[in-house]
């Protein structure tokens, strides 16, 4: 169905399985929403930055280098530099000879931790059904 003049017509919610009418602007409210979502986390590396920080804690520069299999420096030094840009880590400048910076999950970060449990389950799951699919 198409929106015409801000008529309510069915869609479906992304938390129910039964379909709800919302308005056309509503529609395109959570359109833009989940725009806005994949331009801060698009890309290869930013969730599997946010996910190490997550999972493991706080840690240096080197060490997301070794936890993120694949990424070179340069762009890591990118994605984190977008991911504060977003509020989503904290950077950390320690006091140390050599100087040594650490990062850390904001609080505003913390709030993708659901997000990025369900991005984890479903790779969880997706490789054991690869897996069983091969057998």
């Amino acid at each position: 169905m198409k929106c015409m003049n801000d008529v309510l017509i069915p869609a479906e919610e992304v938390t129910a399985d039964h379909h709800t009418e919302i308005s056309c602007s509503e529609q395109n409210q959570k359109i833009l929403a989940a725009r806005d979502v994949m331009e801060i986390l698009s890309g290869k590396w930013k969730i599997q930055i946010l996910a190490a920080l997550m999972f493991k804690g706080n840690m240096r520069f080197m060490d997301l280098l070794r936890s993120v299999e694949g990424i070179g420096a340069k762009m890591l030094s990118k994605e984190l530099q977008d991911l504060e840009i977003n509020r989503l880590i904290k950077r950390t400048v320690l006091p140390t000879k050599p100087i040594t910076v650490d990062y850390a999950i904001t609080p505003y970060g913390k709030t993708l931790r659901s997000l990025i449990n369900a991005i984890v389950n479903w790779g969880v799951n997706n490789r054991k059904t690869i897996m069983n699919e091969d057998e």
